[in-house]
């Protein structure tokens, strides 16, 4: 089975920052993680792979210090990875990012499942995925909370719905998300690390892809920030101090008037 997993690195929460100029997720010089729930996603492959036997190939888009996300799921037990970066890229929406995306998989030939996190924290759309399937005309289901079996003919998922959950099973090729309650990502082990700090790390340029400039960064996406700004505050606030009882005991007296 060749499993082909999405990865983003994002921006650790309490480090984001706005480009004042373009109103994009500044970057540069910003710690950066892997996306938590591409964690998931990986974790997900990798067990496959164990047991079903196969490849798990890691795919992300971004700029040259992604290949750092990329090298820790090479230490997580992925086999080859893959970064396809170009500064033609840059400040690409969902739909300039899956088109991107669609093309690099294109580039790295037949695949039978591609796992996707649910959504990424930097931008919580979950829009991408899906996007990516309709960009290769693949069936896709979101949200999968649990893999029952696979084989080389099939895959049976939970997908997580309001109340409870739908088995679906599926042929090949599918695209699946993940979300969290899926698995618990393992930690790299010593040998892990040291393969991947010495693996070789495909790239792939927007030629290489042969992509559409006018599809791809900003150029290519329909959807654009104009403006971030806090909202204005309305009405009072009030910030109380104490124990919890005497906070609980404060907070009664204050919505006491409004109580019918």
């Amino acid at each position: 089975m060749k499993i082909i997993v999405c990865v983003k690195q994002v921006p650790d929460a309490k480090d984001v920052k706005l480009d004042p100029v373009t109103n994009t997720l500044a970057r540069e010089g910003v710690e950066s993680i892997m996306n938590p729930y591409d964690q998931h996603a990986l974790e997900a492959a990798v067990a496959l792979k164990e047991t079903c036997g196969g490849e798990v190939i890691v795919l992300s888009m971004g700029p040259p210090q992604a290949e750092e996300v990329l090298r820790l799921a090479l230490s997580c037990g992925a086999d080859r990875a893959v970064l396809v970066s170009d500064r033609s890229f840059a400040g690409a929406d969902t739909w300039a990012t899956s088109y991107t995306l669609s093309r690099a998989v294109k580039k790295i030939g037949d695949y039978d499942l591609i796992i996707c996190g649910k959504q990424a924290i930097d931008g919580d759309t979950a829009q991408v995925g899906p996007g990516l399937a309709m960009r290769l005309g693949i069936p896709y289901a979101t949200c999968i909370q649990k893999i029952r079996n696979a084989d080389d003919s099939a895959i049976v998922v939970e997908r997580m719905m309001d109340e409870g959950y739908d088995v679906l099973q599926s042929g090949y090729p599918v695209l699946f998300t993940v979300v969290k309650d899926i698995n618990h990502p393992r930690v790299p082990s010593l040998k892990g690390k040291m393969k991947a700090k010495k693996a070789e790390i495909t790239r792939f340029s927007a030629a290489d892809i042969d992509a559409d400039p006018s599809c791809i960064g900003l150029s290519g996406s329909p959807t654009q920030v104009v403006k971030v700004f806090p909202p204005e505050p309305r009405g009072e606030r009030a910030i109380f101090s104490g124990t919890v009882d005497e906070q609980v005991e404060l907070l009664v007296e204050k919505i006491k008037p409004y109580l019918v």
